[in-house]
């Protein structure tokens, strides 16, 4: 039977305005980030569902039952705000289970949650993710930094690999170059895995925490962080296994 595996966020709507001489339109696209993801492990052992970050707002669930129907969590590119306002608390006033301690109470009783870098991932772009002080980043194995944390790289940074570990299982000593991720500090009960060559920050960390496990990965899944030629071919694949089997304990 495939493990179960909750991917919510790494989708985004934006909207542009076009001017054509006198005349303008408007025009929204939708935007999937987890596509290369998805496809990776479509014939894995893993049955990945997306949430997409607007229906995290309604559908994520709010209770310790209802987050075991999944053997790992990951939350990539999506900010506290939306998984702490329900619509009944936002728009109706109404009070509703705080899902980010029911995540925290998953994680110390056996689950496993993986947050992966982004925009809206830690304290993101101007401090707007805001999982600094939430219940979610007492079982990380970093601690979020109190202001926008993103470090742009344009000219790329290359990763540094720290010993051995079943995360870095079959995949190439030399990585390509990555072009961001977000600035965080290393828990002391946690391990480092990789780091951002020249700087010592995190890139790739886990933690046993309670009777569970957390790791993260601080740059992307895909654009724009990770470009193409990163984990190229079977070791991007290779890379995401690693991960969940490790966080499934079947590493």
């Amino acid at each position: 039977m495939k493990q179960s595996v909750l991917l919510a966020g790494e989708s985004w709507v934006s909207t542009a305005t076009h001017i054509k001489g006198f005349d303008q339109f408007a025009s929204v696209t939708a935007h999937n980030g987890a596509q290369r993801l998805l496809t990776a492990l479509a014939d894995s052992d893993y049955a990945v569902t997306q949430m997409c970050a607007d229906q995290a707002q309604t559908d994520f669930p709010a209770t310790l039952e209802a987050l075991r129907d999944y053997q790992v969590i990951i939350l990539s590119d999506i900010g506290a705000n939306s998984l702490l306002l329900h619509p009944d608390t936002w728009l109706r006033s109404r009070r509703t289970p705080n899902r980010l301690a029911a995540l925290r109470e998953y994680v110390l009783q056996g689950g496993a949650l993986m947050m992966v870098g982004g925009y809206y991932s830690f304290q993101g772009i101007n401090g707007g993710a805001r999982y600094r002080g939430t219940a979610v980043e007492e079982v990380l194995p970093v601690r979020c930094l109190p202001y926008d944390d993103r470090i742009e790289v344009p000219e790329g940074f290359t990763p540094e690999v720290h010993g051995e570990h079943e995360l870095l299982r079959g995949l190439p000593q030399d990585w390509s170059y990555l072009l961001g991720y977000n600035e965080v500090e290393l828990h002391p009960d946690a391990q480092l895995v990789a780091s951002v060559a020249g700087s010592g920050h995190p890139l790739l960390a886990t933690r046993e925490v309670g009777q569970g496990r957390t790791l993260v990965w601080t740059s992307d899944m895909s654009m724009h962080w990770m470009p193409d030629d990163f984990l190229a071919g079977d070791a991007y694949r290779r890379f995401w296994l690693n991960c969940l089997d490790w966080l499934s304990r079947r590493a």
